[in-house]
């Protein structure tokens, strides 16, 4: 297999081939079989050693091109498989290693689980005169649990605050509650958790 992408963030055992890294993409979306973000799959590759970043952009955008993949919207940025994609995964599935299809499906769960994290627990990004207004919310199902808003002077650190609070919403949950109720034991259980997570 000829190597024709740049190597940096790829672990051992990652892909260094265009057409392997399409194939691949393809793959996930076929394992996923719903409407996924190119950021969301481009980032799981990234986080798994997969692949390199801009390599994974650039043969994402060419699956685009090729109508392997369709937006199907457009305010989400949100992608499908098309027919001619499933076939590429289909037909050359059993030319990426298993150890990579291993870490795909990997991925493919944490990015399902991800994916709804982020559809009950919505955070949105305004922007006003002296910076960004983060809004949060925490769902409960039929009802929100916790609504809040909160000011950052710049994009980078509303972006930060987005993909943490995504991270674990329930935990935050729990923080609020734990100070809003003084209830010192929950709090020092959240503090020893946080402690084995940071």
């Amino acid at each position: 297999m000829a190597f024709d992408t740049f190597d940096e963030g790829i672990s051992l055992g990652g892909i260094r081939s265009k057409n392997e890294i399409r194939t691949l993409i393809c793959y996930m979306f076929k394992g996923v079989n719903s409407p996924m973000k190119k950021e969301s799959i481009i980032t799981a590759l990234q986080e798994k050693g997969l692949a390199n970043y801009f390599e994974s952009s650039a043969c994402f955008d060419d699956l685009i091109r090729n109508n392997n993949l369709e937006l199907v919207d457009k305010s989400n940025d949100t992608y499908f498989i098309t027919d001619a994609g499933k076939l590429i995964a289909t037909q050359l599935e059993d030319t990426l290693a298993l150890t990579v299809r291993e870490r795909a499906l990997q991925c493919l769960l944490e990015l399902i689980n991800q994916e709804k994290i982020e559809k009950e627990n919505v955070v949105t990004i305004d922007k006003n005169k002296n910076g960004y207004t983060v809004n949060c919310s925490i769902s409960g199902g039929d009802m929100d649990l916790l609504n809040f808003s909160l000011y950052v002077p710049d994009i980078n650190q509303a972006r930060m605050i987005r993909k943490n609070f995504h991270k674990d919403p329930e935990m935050f949950y729990s923080v609020i509650i734990a100070m809003l109720t003084r209830n010192k034991k929950s709090v020092e259980d959240i503090l020893s958790e946080l402690n084995a997570v940071i």
